[in-house]
């Protein structure tokens, strides 16, 4: 009898599993309730700080990637085209969450803050390893990248337009171009997951460092520079895949952020 009660108390209260318990986490938070929420604060933080440095209005200095995204907005709809996109963004980003919360629940308050931790750790070692990646492929000739075009604008600016890099470009190179990439190479050509998404990542971090030497603010051009950048897109893009968009984004973030710190 005594026996039989053990067991039926494992039922009805199964014990703690580690290991169940890390699966959920990394699973769980690649999903929209948890990754576009995450991302949140980084968009808020991001525009609130432009809006401030730029006299309260959209003038003055931007992330390219948001430049880039915005302005085809502006010349697709005319002076419409922001606030069509602003509606874009919150309402498919609002639905993707409520659809997730609605199916599986509301998110953990406690997950967020290990992505916090989580992604503050990819920060702070992409940098080495993207350094020893591009000096493996170079031979050691690294060139430094630190400073570049951004040294010229002051503190405020800087951790502005790196806000603006976690956010816009992940949403620009990851979600929409890897993304796309994938579903071409999945759909398109009918290759697997696994190679699709090299496809897409590799090809999405040539587009990523090309990015960085376009424009008026763009790095003048350098092999050194444009290898890290490559390596570095490619490590988001793997990272995006696996972990998701938030996770991405705030590394991504905090990367520039430690790297303008520094």
């Amino acid at each position: 009898m005594p026996g039989n009660l053990d067991r039926l108390a494992d039922q009805r209260c199964p014990r703690y599993d580690p290991a169940m318990a890390r699966l959920r986490y990394f699973t769980d938070t690649t999903a929209p309730r948890y990754s576009l929420l995450f991302a949140l604060p980084l968009l808020l933080g991001y525009e609130a700080l432009a809006w401030l440095l730029g006299g309260g209005g959209h003038s003055g200095i931007r992330n390219g990637a948001d430049v880039l995204l915005k302005s085809l907005f502006v010349l697709l709809g005319g002076r419409h085209g922001l606030t069509v996109f602003t509606l874009m963004v919150v309402g498919a980003g609002g639905w993707l969450v409520l659809r997730d919360v609605h199916r599986n629940g509301t998110p953990r308050l406690r997950a967020f803050g290990l992505m916090l931790a989580e992604s503050a750790g990819y920060g702070l070692l992409l940098g080495g390893v993207a350094s020893a990646l591009t000096g493996l492929l170079l031979e050691g000739r690294l060139l430094s990248i630190q400073g570049g075009t951004m040294a010229q604008f002051d503190l405020p600016t800087q951790l502005m337009v790196s806000l603006g890099a976690g956010i816009y470009e992940e949403l620009l190179f990851r979600v929409l171009l890897v993304s796309g990439l994938v579903a071409l190479a999945s759909k398109g050509f009918g290759w697997k997951p696994v190679p699709a998404g090299i496809f897409a990542a590799v090809l999405g971090a040539l587009v990523f460092s090309a990015f960085h030497y376009v424009g008026p603010y763009g790095d003048p051009w350098q092999l050194g520079s444009f290898t890290f950048r490559a390596v570095a897109g490619l490590l988001f893009s793997g990272l995006y895949l696996v972990r998701g968009f938030g996770v991405a984004a705030w590394s991504h973030a905090l990367y520039d952020v430690f790297l303008t710190l520094v």
